[in-house]
């Protein structure tokens, strides 16, 4: 009996083992990484989901932080480095597409500052302006020291739009009040 709740027990603790030294997470067939680096820090996966559409998946998103957190508010007004990573799902998603969502969803999380943003945010969206196709991967990550989102296309900087304002407003769209998916927002925080 010592003899198999001994095996048990190691059996056990190589499996929690295993799992919690797994190097990326897998979700809706996406594999996901635990840790990013951006601007010499490493980021910590606060949370991952897919984000559909009319019953398609479009894209899987993950959430990376300096200092994780379960708190929408908190993330939205950190200055850290942070970032979001966006795996594309699905052929039907075109930069058209893309950027007409982003709008949406800067008109609810910006609210009275959206006029002041606007012209930062054609700007972002010109950055998205690419043919986009599936397994495409965009990372928008904040960098504090001169407050600009830097947006990467499949490990590409394509440029960066100045702004903690602009942080709040990009991040908000998928963790204020108002984001775009409840479900996607949970998954992001880990909830």
């Amino acid at each position: 009996m010592k003899k198999i709740l001994l095996l048990l027990t190691l059996l056990l603790s190589i499996q929690f083992s295993t799992v919690s030294a797994q190097t990326q997470l897998e979700v809706n067939g996406v594999t996901v990484p635990r840790k990013i680096e951006f601007q010499n820090k490493t980021l910590q996966l606060n949370g991952a989901g897919g984000r559909s559409k009319m019953w398609l998946e479009v894209y899987v998103q993950a959430l990376y932080l300096s200092q994780l957190s379960q708190d929408p508010q908190f993330i939205i007004d950190s200055d850290t480095e942070m970032a979001i990573r966006i795996e594309i799902t699905s052929s039907m998603v075109s930069s058209n597409k893309l950027t007409k969502a982003m709008n949406t969803g800067f008109e609810k999380s910006a609210g009275s500052n959206l006029e002041e943003l606007r012209p930062r945010i054609e700007d972002f969206k010109k950055l998205l302006s690419d043919a986009i196709k599936e397994k495409d991967v965009f990372v928008l990550g904040y960098n504090p020291l001169d407050q600009t989102i830097n947006v990467y296309k499949n490990e590409v900087l394509k440029g960066k739009v100045p702004g903690f304002d602009f942080k709040k407003a990009l991040f908000g769209i998928w963790l204020s009040n108002k984001p775009v998916d409840e479900t996607l927002k949970k998954h992001l925080l880990g909830i």
